[in-house]
């Protein structure tokens, strides 16, 4: 096979090539030329480690951290071949991704190998589709918490010899600690093993460092139940009162319509419960809550880990001066300070055209400014009745809960903030 033409200057010669721990005899001819052929290889040590003495291009291990230097790396080696060694698939959680990103789509010639997930699937018998994978690779472990359901398959990728511990531990603390947890190490290599067992009475040493963690949820019978839908129980939330109730947290998701990747703007956090569940829709949704009680910012934080969303972002600041410098959201919830001047300003200028701002208050003062928003910019105005069933000397009533109005609006493409809709 001949080897490719160096590349010119502004577009570097960039194939990747997945490798597996069956190293170099594990991957196909196409793969060996293309290492065979470059001039530089990168790749992680235990990576480079695997290759042959035929491999003649220089070596370079890669930094840490590794994504800000890829650039810089590929322009220190612009006009030679290079070829840049993967775990597995690259474009699985893998190095082809920051790659695509700094080269664009299509310009690295990738050369996938099989996954650890595909060897795990292969292994257990389990369906690739009908199984979730969560990876802990760089990612802190509370973020496995939005993805416990009983009955549910997980696969999680490994960040060390660590982790199969700390994800069992995560299980006690959620109430999973009958699931069922394999360690599948060395997955397609010759070293390959596996060990077994329950959470609830993992107390196995740490193994090889590249494994994949295999889970059986099963939750305990008195483990708190939260669903995979808006309207946890109010009992998964640590607060001091400022919690958007379940029944009204439920509606409130509903019209904020979060989607995949979208960005929320919580104003008024109180104990985070909207932001929280915004990110429990998918996990690339993305939230930031802005909250000026310093004591309910950091509960918001708990909340966020202990309910599998640590990337949820806490701003400790009052609105508006703490909206200053935020990325632009795809939607906003104002769950306080609806009368503090500026604030509705604020966020209806900072939202682009098609995102939702929805704004819930208690008060008759924040009602009456919000009528005249929507008497402004239209959408719905609601008033959200909730009654509870309570004990009533040896009978049973009603109870009302205070009604809380809701206005919930899309901001149009032609509409333009001229300035305050009232002088309230």
């Amino acid at each position: 096979m001949s080897s490719a033409s160096p590349a010119s200057p502004s577009t570097p010669a960039v194939t990747v090539v997945g490798i597996g721990a069956d190293g170099w005899d594990g991957i196909p001819a196409a793969s060996q030329q293309a290492l065979l052929d470059a001039d530089v290889l990168f790749g992680g040590p235990r990576q480079l480690e695997l290759l042959p003495p035929a491999c003649a291009g220089e070596r370079v291990a890669w930094p840490s951290p590794l994504r800000p230097a890829v650039p810089g790396l590929l322009a220190a080696h612009a006009g030679r071949r290079v070829a840049v060694l993967a775990s597995g698939d690259p474009m699985f959680y893998g190095i082809g991704r920051a790659l695509t990103e700094v080269l664009g789509a299509g310009v690295p010639r990738v050369l996938p190998h099989p996954s650890s997930v595909s060897y795990a699937c292969a292994r257990l018998g389990w369906p690739l589709e009908d199984t979730e994978v969560v990876t802990l690779v760089g990612r802190p472990t509370a973020r496995l918490g939005a993805a416990l359901y009983d009955g549910r398959r997980l696969l999680v990728l490994s960040a060390g010899a660590a982790t199969p511990s700390d994800v069992a531990a995560l299980l006690r603390e959620y109430g999973f600690g009958p699931s069922r947890i394999r360690v599948l190490e060395q997955l397609g290599g010759e070293r390959e093993q596996r060990a077994e067992g329950t959470a609830d009475a993992w107390d196995l040493p740490p193994g090889d460092p590249l494994n994949v963690i295999a889970i059986d949820c099963r939750r305990a019978p008195e483990a708190l139940r939260l669903g995979a839908v808006p309207g946890l129980p109010d009992a998964a939330y640590e607060h001091d009162g400022q919690l958007t109730k379940r029944h009204v947290r439920a509606a409130t998701l509903g019209v904020l319509a979060p989607a995949p990747g979208e960005l929320l703007w919580d104003i008024g956090g109180g104990s985070g419960s909207v932001a929280v569940e915004w990110m429990r829709t998918h996990r690339s949704c993305r939230a930031v809550t802005v909250e000026r009680d310093p004591a309910r910012a950091e509960r918001i934080s708990g909340n966020a880990d202990r309910l599998g969303v640590p990337g949820l972002r806490v701003v400790t600041g009052a609105a508006p001066e703490a909206l200053a410098g935020l990325p632009t959201p795809d939607a906003v919830f104002v769950g306080g300070g609806l009368t503090v001047p500026g604030l509705l300003e604020a966020c209806w200028e900072a939202l682009p055209p098609g995102g939702r701002l929805v704004a819930n208050t208690v008060t008759l003062e924040s009602e009456a400014l919000l009528a005249q928003w929507y008497r402004r910019h239209g959408g719905e105005l609601v008033r959200l009745a909730l009654a509870h069933a309570v004990p009533v000397g040896g009978f049973t009533g009603w109870r009302q809960a205070m009604p809380v109005t809701q206005w919930a609006v899309t901001k149009s493409g032609d509409e333009m903030m001229t300035g305050s809709p009232c002088t309230y």
